[in-house]
C-alpha cells in the first residue's frame, strides 16, 4: 500500500526516478502478498527473495544475505524502504553499511514500547536513515528529540491515504461482499462493525486471545461483527482449543480480505475494531469510528484529529468503548493535513532534486 503509489509517482516524474523493485517475501500468504499486488494494479517485483516466516533474528538475516548480493548486482543511487517491518530495517543496514543513501517513508512513528518488534525497527531504521519522509508533523519533533538532523527530515504526508483514495472507487461494496459470501444480509441492515486481529501480543497468548474474542462476541450481539480472520489468529485459536468461539450468530467470519475487500467493507461499516496500525489510518480518511485494541499507538494523530480510540487489551473497556459509540455514533475527527492523495509525488520531486544534488557534489 505505501509502495505502490511511490513507484507512479516515480514514473510520472520528469525526469522519471528509475526503480528496482525488491520484495522480500517477508510476507508471502497468497491472499497477503500476491493478491495485494493485483489489487493495487502494482507490477511484478524485479526480485523476489523469498525470504518467508521465520523468528526475528533469522528473518532479519536471511533478508540481509539475500539483499546484499541484489546490491551486488543491480547497483543503486538510493535504497528506499518502508513503514517498519524486519525488512525495512534489514534492508536499510545492508544499504548503510555499503555506503547507499537510505532514504525512510513513514519516519519518526512512535509508540514508545520497546516490546514491539517494530518500534526497534523504526528507530534503528530512523537512525541509519539519509532522508526521512514524515506522514504527521508530530513525528519531526520525534526524531529531532533522538539527535537526527532536522535537515534531514521532510514533512510529505502519508502514502497509505493515497493508496486509499486512488483505490476507493474500486472497492466491491460490502453487500456484495457478503452476498458472495453466502451471508444473508438481514442482520446487516442496521449496521455491522469489522474485526481484525492479528498482533502477537493479541493473539499468541490464551489468556489475552480469549477474552478479547469473548468481548467481541458480547458486542456482536448488539452489532453484528465482520471478522476477517488472519491466518495466525486462525491458528491459535485453533492451538488453544476455542475455535468454537467464533461459532456465535453475530460474527461472521471471512477468510483474509484482498485490499480493495477490506476497503468495502471498512467504508460501510459502523466501526472497526483492530489492532492494526495501518486500519487506525485507513478508517481516520474514511470519516469511519475505530477502536484500536492497543496499549499504545505509534499514529497518535489518528487519536488526536482523527476517529481512532485506543481502548487497550481489557475486555470491559472494549465493551464498554463500543456501547458508547453505538450510543453516541462516535467521533468523525478530521482529516489530517497532507493525508491528500499526494503524498507520493512529494516524494518523487524531492528525492530527484536530492540525489540530483548529491551527484553534482560527487558524493554519490
Amino acid at each position: 500500500m505505501k509502495m505502490a503509489p511511490i513507484i507512479r509517482a516515480f514514473k510520472a516524474h520528469e525526469p522519471v526516478v528509475p526503480v528496482l523493485l525488491v520484495h522480500t517475501g517477508q510476507h508471502y500468504d497468497v491472499a497477503m502478498s500476491d493478491r495485494l499486488f493485483a489489487d493495487l494494479e502494482l507490477p511484478p517485483p524485479d526480485v523476489n527473495l523469498g525470504v518467508g516466516s521465520a523468528s526475528h533474528a533469522v528473518q532479519t538475516a536471511e533478508v540481509m544475505k539475500r539483499f546484499e548480493p541484489v546490491m551486488d548486482e543491480h547497483g543503486a543511487r538510493a535504497v528506499l524502504v518502508v513503514g517498519d517491518v524486519n525488512s525495512t530495517l534489514a534492508c536499510a543496514l545492508v544499504a548503510s553499511k555499503r555506503g547507499i543513501p537510505v532514504v525512510h517513508v513513514e519516519s519518526g512513528l512512535r509508540s514508545y514500547d520497546r516490546t514491539m518488534p517494530e518500534e526497534i525497527n523504526r528507530v534503528l531504521t530512523d537512525q541509519i536513515a539519509d532522508v526521512l519522509y514524515t506522514t504527521e508533523r508530530s513525528a519531526h519533533a520525534n526524531l529531532v528529540r533522538e539527535g537526527i538532523a532536522p535537515e534531514r527530515v521532510v514533512f510529505v504526508g502519508n502514502v497509505m491515504i493515497d493508496s486509499l483514495l486512488a483505490n476507493l472507487a474500486k472497492a466491491p461494496s460490502a453487500s456484495d461482499l457478503m452476498t458472495a459470501a453466502g451471508f444473508g444480509l438481514e442482520r446487516l441492515r442496521r449496521g455491522y462493525g469489522v474485526v481484525t486481529l492479528h498482533r502477537p501480543s493479541n493473539v499468541d497468548h490464551p489468556d489475552t486471545l480469549g477474552p478479547i474474542v469473548d468481548a467481541l462476541r458480547t458486542i456482536s450481539r448488539r452489532l453484528p461483527l465482520v471478522f476477517a480472520l488472519h491466518p495466525r489468529t486462525r491458528a491459535n485459536l485453533e492451538r488453544f482449543g476455542m475455535v468454537d468461539k467464533l461459532d456465535a450468530p453475530g460474527f461472521l467470519v471471512l477468510p483474509p480480505q484482498g485490499y480493495l475487500e477490506m476497503l468495502g467493507l471498512m467504508t460501510g461499516a459502523t466501526m472497526v475494531l483492530t489492532d492494526s496500525g495501518g486500519i487506525q489510518e485507513e478508517t481516520t480518511a474514511l470519516g469511519v469510528p475505530c477502536l484500536t485494541i492497543r496499549e499504545n499507538t505509534e499514529r497518535p494523530i489518528t487519536v488526536e484529529q482523527g476517529t481512532n480510540t485506543l481502548v487497550g487489551i481489557d475486555p470491559a473497556a472494549l465493551r464498554d468503548a463500543a456501547d458508547a459509540l453505538l450510543e453516541g455514533g462516535g467521533k468523525r475527527g478530521r482529516v489530517p493535513e497532507y493525508w491528500d492523495g499526494r503524498a507520493a509525488e512529494r516524494i518523487a520531486a524531492h528525492l530527484a532534486a536530492w540525489l540530483s544534488a548529491r551527484e553534482s557534489w560527487g558524493t554519490v
